[in-house]
């Protein structure tokens, strides 16, 4: 009984923890479950319509208890479940730990394996109508304690639209392919502004600006391959290889932009045309970790929190992420400091106070885009209702166009900018702002 109420137990907690971390996704899931004992897996979360449907194949079933003996049918199947039910189903379950998820009436019962073709076939295939719309996850529950389980599974999760064609996106992410179009024509834009704006300042341009140049065209090709593969995945149900592109140009994306915000910060080729060695290993620890967190973003959106290490690769997306985070941060308050120190002895106090109110801003300006992609966004895509979880995507493309407009502003190639205020008669008021505290973290 003690190891049953652990298994259930542990089941709830992961119900909760996946329910929270992970958004509704679509398309077609082909599946295939090997000698699993897992009480409870979730296989796919939904926003459904009023026109919803689920389709469920499943072959090749195989059953095997610890004694060798055939647990009850009825004690394994599935189930669809919305969140304004988990706190019940929960509730029931630490009340009654030897209970059966499958027996309560919060959940949506689908079939069990009592309804399967008699072996050798042991398969089911069927469509259920979702009559109330609402967010579902689709669950398989394995009630029979110490029993294995293997199957191929095929699931098909959809809306179906006033002309009876087939959504594979849910119901809060059909927008996204318009979204992610018409950033993708944005960053275009952005780019052809940029690379103009380099070729009429030719006398001023840097290496970083070509760098700077290229985070945009990747930007850009990332969420075109993003709009691109859920509309493929909208229409029928799978992305065509364009979710390779997608994870191939979002990679080369997130290095590139972790690398300009580092080597800005640092004043490389604005300042000086080398880095130092805590510079260098800054680079260093960043872009493999970034290597690292591509490879959990790969393993999360094309297997799905069916597979047993689903939360752990989770957990090391997010603590790569949180380091990376804090790790760029860094080469910034040391060109702060180490501004801060050159300005008492260079007799150049209003460069150096141009210097310091540049860094300093793009310093707030780091800050903000970090804390709000990472904080702001995850509490809208918590708080905000199945229908409107597009609205997370909008808020965090948005600020990721407002981070890079403002840093390629502060940074532009012209031939008068912040670098070379030399006004003199702002040398006293500039040497009386350097000796205030204005610009200590």
């Amino acid at each position: 009984m003690g190891g049953t109420a652990f298994r259930t137990g542990a089941a709830g907690v992961f119900v909760v923890l996946v329910l929270l971390i992970w958004p509704s996704s679509a398309e077609i899931k082909t599946l295939t479950i090997t000698s699993d004992t897992r009480p409870m897996i979730l296989l796919e979360k939904f926003g459904f319509t009023h026109t919803g449907h689920v389709s469920i194949a499943v072959s090749s079933v195989s059953v095997v208890g610890s004694s060798g003996s055939q647990p009850e049918p009825s004690r394994l199947g599935f189930f669809l479940l919305s969140e304004e039910s988990l706190l019940q189903v929960l509730i029931e379950i630490q009340q009654n730990p030897s209970f059966c998820v499958l027996d309560s009436h919060y959940t949506t019962h689908l079939f069990t394996f009592r309804d399967l073709s008699p072996p050798p076939a042991a398969s089911f295939n069927r469509t259920y109508p979702v009559t109330i719309p609402n967010e579902y996850s689709l669950f398989f529950a394995n009630c029979a304690p110490e029993t294995s389980v293997s199957m191929a599974l095929r699931t098909e999760l959809f809306n179906l639209d006033p002309d009876s064609s087939r959504d594979f996106l849910s119901a809060g992410q059909t927008q996204l392919p318009t979204l992610f179009s018409l950033f993708s024509l944005a960053y275009f834009a952005f780019l052809a502004l940029w690379l103009y704006l380099c070729y009429t300042n030719k006398r001023s341009l840097h290496r970083i600006h070509l760098l700077m140049a290229a985070l945009l065209l990747m930007k850009s090709l990332n969420l075109l391959c993003a709009a691109e593969d859920k509309h493929y995945v909208k229409i029928t149900g799978t992305p065509h290889g364009w979710d390779v592109l997608f994870y191939i140009f979002q990679f080369i994306r997130v290095v590139l932009l972790f690398t300009v915000i580092v080597l800005v910060g640092t004043g490389w080729s604005f300042l000086k045309p080398f880095l130092q060695e805590r510079e260098k290993k800054v680079l260093m620890i960043v872009i493999p970790l970034q290597v690292l967190a591509n490879i959990a973003s790969v393993v999360i959106g094309e297997t799905g929190p069916f597979i047993k290490d689903w939360v752990t690769w989770n957990q090391v997306f997010l603590l790569v992420d949180i380091i990376c985070c804090c790790a760029i941060i860094f080469p910034i308050v040391w060109s702060i400091r180490s501004l801060r120190e050159t300005s008492k002895t260079d007799g150049k106090a209003a460069r150096n106070l141009a210097k310091l109110t540049l860094f300093r801003q793009f310093y707030i300006v780091v800050i903000g885009y970090l804390y709000f992609t990472r904080i702001v966004v995850f509490a809208l895509k918590t708080i905000a209702a199945y229908k409107y979880q597009w609205v997370s995507n909008l808020a965090e493309e948005t600020a990721s166009l407002a981070f890079y407009l403002l840093m390629f502003y502060m940074f532009r190639p012209v031939e008068r900018n912040e670098y070379f205020v030399l006004d003199d008669d702002e040398e006293e008021a500039a040497e009386i702002a350097l000796r205030d505290e204005e610009f200590e973290l």
